[in-house]
């Protein structure tokens, strides 16, 4: 299908954000962005100028829309209704590999785009098992080709190590609001992120490794303070993360630590040790990239 055009981009989740904001970037399209929540600074760190408009604005301008499938909020799951009812077709990135239909689902309510686009031949196969009549189209990743551009360069000026321990970064996943918000339980999958954090560190020992310190970094919709408490409970090995971009603070772990996060995902890029950490009561990790270890496995031993 032609691709050219006037695109409106619509974005309110972070991981969503980094892919759109990558592919208009890289393929340097005339674009109307409609952006909330996280996706505004990712976007503008991908652009030196960012004009937002409304939905409505940005559907009466374009000839076509591309949108993500974030849960933080309805915005994109308004994008693809509202593109349906002014007769423009509607294109959703997968951003992840699970909850898929979930993505397009509010109170029961289902809006689905008229193709969907992947990154990756996992999310591919994932897609057309869930989507087996939607369009599905494979589009190299484009936050993943800049990733993998900005791990090679730090990775060169890396320093020598950071002592003897190796270092952990927990990317925490604001799980208890996304179950809250869909499902009204925070606990619907059976555990929370508190949950989580607790079992990692409760059962540190079993990596086999020493362990210097756990750098704990918030979820971009979590609020200010959330893991303050981790500093007193767990004083002298854990601390929060100072704000550092997320490639930043993987190429300078020896281990990438969370649920289901896609930066597990770019802790395998990054060639790091990646581990899964959702307790007894969640479901097994859903992300399908055989190379993350399972913390319940290693307990279990």
């Amino acid at each position: 299908m032609n691709n050219s055009g006037i695109v409106a981009i619509v974005a309110h989740d972070a991981g969503g954000a980094e892919i759109l904001a990558g592919y208009a970037a890289q393929n340097n399209i005339s674009c109307k962005l409609v952006l909330d929540g996280p996706a505004v600074n990712v976007f503008k760190r991908w652009f030196e100028s960012v004009e937002i408009c409304t939905l409505e604005e940005a559907l009466s301008a374009c000839d076509w829309c591309l949108c993500g499938t974030g849960w933080q909020s309805d915005l994109e799951w308004q994008a693809i209704e509202q593109a349906h009812h002014t007769q423009k077709r509607v294109v959703a990135f997968l951003d992840h590999w699970v909850n898929y239909r979930q993505r397009f689902e509010r109170n029961g309510v289902q809006h689905l785009p008229d193709e969907l686009w992947v990154g990756d031949v996992d999310a591919e196969r994932l897609a057309r098992e869930h989507f087996p009549d939607i369009p599905i189209q494979l589009v190299a990743n484009p936050y993943f080709i800049e990733l993998k551009q900005k791990i090679a360069g730090l990775e060169m000026s890396k320093g020598s190590g950071h002592g003897e321990g190796k270092k952990v970064l927990f990317v925490s996943e604001n799980i208890s609001d996304h179950a809250r918000l869909q499902y009204g339980d925070e606990r619907y999958w059976g555990y929370t992120e508190f949950d989580a954090i607790e079992y990692f560190l409760a059962n540190i020992q079993v990596l086999g490794d020493l362990v210097e310190k756990v750098v704990i970094r918030p979820h971009p919709s979590d609020i200010s303070g959330k893991y303050g408490w981790l500093l007193d409970k767990y004083a002298g090995i854990v601390q929060l993360s100072d704000g550092k971009p997320l490639i930043e603070e993987i190429v300078d772990a020896d281990v990438v630590v969370g649920c289901e996060s896609m930066a597990l995902v770019i802790g395998l890029l990054a060639q790091k040790k990646v581990v899964s950490c959702i307790p007894p009561g969640g479901p097994i990790c859903r992300l399908p990239q055989t190379d993350i270890l399972h913390l319940r496995e290693f307990v279990k031993k």
